[in-house]
């Protein structure tokens, strides 16, 4: 029987007690999260337990979170604590800078790197968001769950490519998306969005060589596309109506 997102959200709570740092539900769905030394018994119980059954990972995924709710500008719909592709002013067209500290005080997280597992009890039609914080932000390390979930293994490695992420006791932890030579985790915010090196034929040495890249900073603002009727009205800073 498929319970409610409240009913697992209270199950949850019973089964994991101490161990379970945060519990929500939004949007009809329930994000828990725990810390990275109890993440194994977490996951084992997550796994084993009859009433929980959540035997399948579906997805995981890191995120970085050393920018977050720290908006380079707004809109009425942008929210507070989204992501911008506006100019800030400290960058160049918002490449950053190698020495410019990143760190921002984070009273409310645990550290920059995270790592979400999204979890299926195929048994009781249900779905679960798992969060854990890596401890520390110059060496993101977490624990492997392949041996409680095999289809981890490519998923860790995406995330260790991508976003430096460390996964402990992963069988065979090797980049999987870019190349053998990449530079880098293009994933992570203070990533340039031009990369690193750009890979060029040399005619001269007749092979294909790596080169710093060539591209120059360019600040990239999206387009505003407007609601129809939305332009009209609309009043500048003067107080005259604007066309």
């Amino acid at each position: 029987m498929t319970k409610t997102v409240n009913q697992l959200s209270e199950l949850l709570q019973t089964r994991l007690e101490n161990r379970l740092q945060s519990c929500r539900v939004k949007s009809g769905e329930v994000t828990i999260e725990v810390a990275r030394e109890d993440m194994i018994d977490v996951c084992t119980v997550l796994r084993d337990d009859e009433e929980l059954a959540f035997e399948m990972l579906i997805d995981l995924c890191g995120v970085d979170y050393v920018n977050y709710e720290q908006d380079e500008w707004i809109t009425d719909e942008a929210s507070g604590g989204g992501f911008s592709r506006g100019v800030d002013a400290r960058m160049e067209g918002r490449l950053t800078a190698i020495d410019e500290d990143l760190s921002i005080e984070r009273p409310f997280r645990a550290g920059r790197f995270a790592v979400v597992y999204h979890l299926l009890s195929i048994r009781n039609n249900q779905r679960l968001r798992l969060r854990v914080f890596a401890p520390e932000d110059a060496l993101p390390i977490v624990d492997s769950v392949t041996t409680i979930w095999n289809s981890a293994n490519w998923f860790e490695r995406e995330a260790f490519d991508l976003y430096g992420i460390m996964f402990e006791g992963h069988p065979d932890l090797r980049r999987i998306l870019t190349d053998y030579g990449f530079v880098g985790h293009p994933f992570r915010k203070d990533f340039p969005l031009s990369g690193n090196v750009e890979v060029i034929y040399d005619a001269e040495k007749r092979r294909v060589v790596y080169q710093p890249v060539s591209i120059q900073p360019r600040v990239l603002v999206p387009r505003v596309i407007r609601e129809p009727g939305q332009e009209e009205g609309a009043t500048g800073e003067n107080g005259e109506q604007t066309v």
